[in-house]
């Protein structure tokens, strides 16, 4: 598969990749079928639903997309689960939510037949051969990878937001407000039930969280992804229903399969129901895709952990689980055959109310293990009250959903049982971040899980706010040319870090002795990383060390066995605040992110400047290095103060080399054949930079 915009085959679904699932997969059923069925229970009040909803939708979103954040990988809900409350509750999540989203992929299927209806007299098995005709379209579009079926998935997104924008803008002047006038009557039950049923409509947005492997920059994109879904969706939903109840008689809305199409007729007559028609299609389609997407998913994260036969991991080089996507549209298509899908799709929702409850759960778990490598890039403001008003609220509303609905749900909790007991407890034997959480009372904790986390911040790299940058330029270099000690060395990074911290040298002798002697070092590759925390510090400081000769370092390992490590020719020396465990993590692993470059060493010890051994940690897009003489397009720079050279906004020179001395560089310095010229910046800039000067 070729390089996408993102720069990463394997992430080729970025910010608006994220949003156009979301909001594809949500606004579907919810707005096209579900008012009808709505306006049954509560008359005009569904419009006060459609608001009320967003109470108990809120918490859970925020802790779907902390645990994203925290954990972009495959599996979504059952990623967070096994992680969180161990592999039985993943199993349980697992299978139950992927035979809830397969029955909701043959729902939206279905659900084309109502408005197909519309203009063809079908019958119900032409319908269903629609279905699953559709089915094996979308199987094939998912098959050729995540990027192409994600930007089938825009184009539907845009045309139906285009469709719904028209809808709103002609509809909203034609409201009766007259016809809006008991809104506030249905009692309180009545409004209970029907958020409920609306609440409904929300729970696609777990679709996004299961290919969250396949987001570039998941951070950042997961989030704004999101929420900007989440948001559209709910004034789109609004809007629309503010129409529906404004423009068409009550009693024809009532148990109405077409309700928007209903709606669009009275305000733009036979062009504006076609019109409504093609964008039901559209809702339909990308609820599909999105959703047999995210759905293969679960086998594919499954099968990795060894709940599922691992022939369900595989992947094509495009990163497309090629089994799971056959088996998921197989099932989809089954049911769409042999069962009743809209019935069933209505039953599987109370379990995904459960599992939006043990997500956030799943939040407190995480916070409460204190595994410092839990590191979201976003995190649930006003915790614990969220998290725990986001984990009751949805039995509020299972509770109006009838027994069938909750039996049908604890059919799915046993089946996951029984898999989980008949298949999988023999094979694994990881435990969740709930061992951490009871440590203290002497319960086993998953050490593998902290690697885990460890091993995903690697991945996910640094955030825009962490200095790497200013941390490599402002640090002291020794360059070590004859032989010299561990701890001669380690008294002279403490000699460095006391002039830049202020914090006596016994500290910093005390702590990477100490932590290189009891495991917390890593010794690897031929680089060492001594790192430590340190309370009343403002920012992360480090000392990059150069042995020319090799040093083999005393070190110990968790156990408290010291061996002699194997020769080492780099040492990092990290000091970061107490106060942000996160940061530091995320440094350490950029900081072996490099290391694990094969090149890493050899450029390292023929570096010939301190300038050069900075650049090897610095990263690509947000600098430029500039040698007068060498580069003809800077010849013109030859002569000129420093302040005077042209440069664009956003960058600065970082340090001068001149000969074998670094300078800090003034706006008075004048540059001289010779020098090399060390420019940070944003990445545009250095982008234009590199256009200009190579």
């Amino acid at each position: 598969m070729a390089a996408t915009a993102n720069g990463n085959p394997h992430k080729p679904l970025g910010l608006f990749d994220v949003f156009a699932i979301g909001a594809g997969a949500t606004l579907s059923g919810g707005l096209f079928l579900l008012p009808g069925p709505a306006a049954t229970l509560a008359g005009p009040a569904i419009l006060l639903c459609y608001v009320l909803v967003a109470i108990p939708l809120m918490p859970a979103v925020m802790c779907i997309v902390e645990l994203s954040t925290a954990m972009p990988r495959a599996g979504g809900i059952y990623f967070f689960l096994d992680r969180s409350l161990g592999p039985l509750a993943g199993t349980i999540g697992g299978v139950g939510t992927w035979l809830t989203l397969v029955l909701k992929n043959a729902f939206a299927l279905v659900g084309l037949g109502a408005y197909v209806s519309l203009y063809l007299d079908s019958s119900d098995w032409m319908t269903k051969g629609i279905a699953a005709g559709f089915a094996l379209f979308f199987g094939w579009l998912n098959l050729a990878g995540s990027h192409k079926a994600g930007g089938f998935q825009r184009v539907l997104v845009i045309g139906l937001l285009l469709i719904l924008g028209l809808f709103m803008a002609f509809g909203l002047p034609e409201v009766n407000t007259t016809r809006l006038e008991g809104v506030f009557d249905a009692p309180a039950d009545v409004i209970l039930a029907t958020t409920g049923l609306v609440y409904i409509s929300y729970i696609a947005v777990t679709k996004v969280a299961s290919i969250a492997e396949e987001v570039h920059n998941p951070e950042r994109n997961l989030t704004y992804g999101v929420f900007l879904a989440i948001g559209v969706c709910l004034l789109v939903y609004f809007l629309c229903v503010l129409v529906m109840v404004g423009v068409v008689p009550m009693e024809d809305l009532k148990g109405s399969t077409t309700p928007m199409a209903s709606a669009a007729k009275a305000v733009l007559g036979a062009p504006g129901m076609g019109a409504i028609a093609a964008a039901a299609a559209l809702a339909f389609f990308s609820v599909s895709n999105a959703g047999i997407m995210a759905a293969s998913r679960y086998p594919l994260a499954m099968g990795r952990d060894d709940l599922l036969p691992s022939w369900f991991a595989k992947t094509n080089e495009a990163g497309t689980p090629i089994q799971a996507v056959i088996v998921t549209v197989a099932s989809t298509i089954a049911v769409i055959l042999l069962l009743d899908p809209l019935s069933i799709a209505k039953l599987a929702s109370t379990f995904m109310l459960m599992m939006f409850a043990t997500l956030c759960l799943a939040v407190i778990v995480m916070r409460e293990s204190q595994l410092k490598s839990y590191d979201p890039g976003y995190r649930v403001p006003f915790y614990p009250a969220l998290p725990v008003f986001g984990l009751l609220a949805p039995f509020a509303l299972i509770a109006q959903m009838g027994l069938a609905s909750t039996l049908f749900s604890l059919g799915l909790v046993g089946a996951g049982i029984a898999w989980y007991l008949t298949y999988a407890a023999p094979r694994v034997e990881r435990r969740g971040a709930l061992f951490h959480v009871f440590a203290r009372w002497g319960e086993q904790r998953n050490e593998g899980l902290d690697t885990e986390l460890r091993s995903i911040l690697k991945e996910k790299g640094l955030r825009e706010q962490d200095p790497i940058d200013e941390l490599l330029l402002g640090a002291a270099v020794l360059d070590v040319t004859g032989r010299e000690s561990f701890e001669n060395l380690v008294r002279h990074a403490a000699d460095r870090l006391w002039n830049a911290t202020g914090h006596k040298q016994d500290v910093f002798v005390q702590g990477f002795t100490e932590g290189t002697l009891m495991g917390a070092t890593p010794v690897a590759k031929g680089v060492a990383l001594p790192h430590m925390r340190l309370e009343g510090i403002e920012r992360p400081e480090m000392v990059l060390v150069r042995c020319r000769e090799q040093l083999n370092i005393m070190a110990g390992d968790v156990f408290g066995k010291t061996t002699l490590s194997e020769g080492v020719h780099a040492i990092f020396f990290l000091v970061s605040p107490e106060e942000d465990p996160g940061q530091h993590l995320r440094l350490l692993a950029h900081l072996a992110t490099r290391i694990d470059d094969p090149n890493f060493l050899g450029t390292w010890l023929s570096a010939k400047t301190e300038v050069e051994l900075r650049e090897v940690f610095l990263r690509n897009e947000r600098y430029i290095s500039i040698e007068l003489g060498k580069n003809k397009a800077a010849q013109d720079w030859i002569g000129c103060c420093l302040r005077d050279i042209a440069l664009p906004e956003g960058t600065l020179v970082a340090a001068i080399q001149r000969g074998s001395h670094t300078m800090v560089p003034r706006g008075g310095t004048e540059l001289r054949t010779g020098d090399r010229l060390l420019i940070i910046g944003e990445t545009e800039p250095i982008a234009e930079l590199y256009e200009l000067y190579g």
